[in-house]
């Protein structure tokens, strides 16, 4: 089993709640509540070229052959180099719905992380979606990365709606950043205006969404 398929959660050391006669340590609510504001602060959503982001990973549209064909895997092959698709070759086939992390290889990311949403020419789902982008974070967060950009995954030949695709990804990034983290800022890259602006839409309302405020106080 590779080790982004584990949960990586170690024991916390014991340690004493007072010291100089006074509380030394926060509970895990306050730890890790996070106010709209600091996690607006720690995503960012632009129009850009992906493949330019100088960020510790960017996220490649996967389908779960690993194979870097056209679209945004087509771009990162040309310009990172078939140091990416040999590394890929090595993994193999992975689960739809899962991640895996190769080099970077002539890219300004040191890391090409893998989200495979689809299989090779079917269409992306919902679930699958949702769980190649909250394996794709773990994994990042394993490697103790700081920064990691996306893109719209799976609305490309996949056919998954933008909209769909910006609540659903924001929504992991935001329980994701909720749990806590290694990640500082995490990226949303978009090829164009118009989807650019459906992600800050949808991220103005997820942030607002009464459904993850409740988990964050419960955090």
């Amino acid at each position: 089993m590779n080790k982004s398929d584990e949960d990586g959660n170690l024991p916390m050391p014991k340690t004493s709640n007072r010291k100089n006669g006074k509380n030394a340590t926060k509970t895990r609510s306050e730890k890790s509540k996070m106010t709209s504001t600091e996690l607006a602060q720690k995503i960012m959503i632009q129009q850009g070229d992906l493949t330019e982001m100088e960020t510790d990973a960017i996220v490649n549209a996967a389908n779960n052959d690993l194979l870097l064909g056209g679209g945004v895997a087509g771009a990162i092959r040309r310009k990172g180099g078939d140091e990416i698709q040999r590394e890929c070759h090595e993994i193999g086939s992975i689960p739809i719905g899962f991640a895996a992390i190769t080099t970077g290889g002539n890219l300004k990311a040191k890391h090409v992380i893998h989200a495979a949403s689809m299989q090779l020419g079917r269409n992306t789902t919902a679930e699958a979606l949702r769980h190649s982008t909250e394996h794709a974070l773990r994994i990042a967060a394993e490697r103790g990365l700081k920064t990691i950009a996306f893109p719209a995954v799976g609305t490309g030949v996949a056919g998954f709606p933008m909209k769909d695709c910006a609540e659903i990804m924001l929504q992991e990034a935001l329980r994701h950043l909720e749990r806590g983290s290694s990640l500082e800022k995490i990226y949303f890259v978009l090829f164009d205006e118009g989807a650019t602006e459906i992600f800050k839409d949808a991220f103005r309302v997820t942030r607002a969404s009464p459904t993850l405020a409740a988990a964050s106080s419960k955090s």
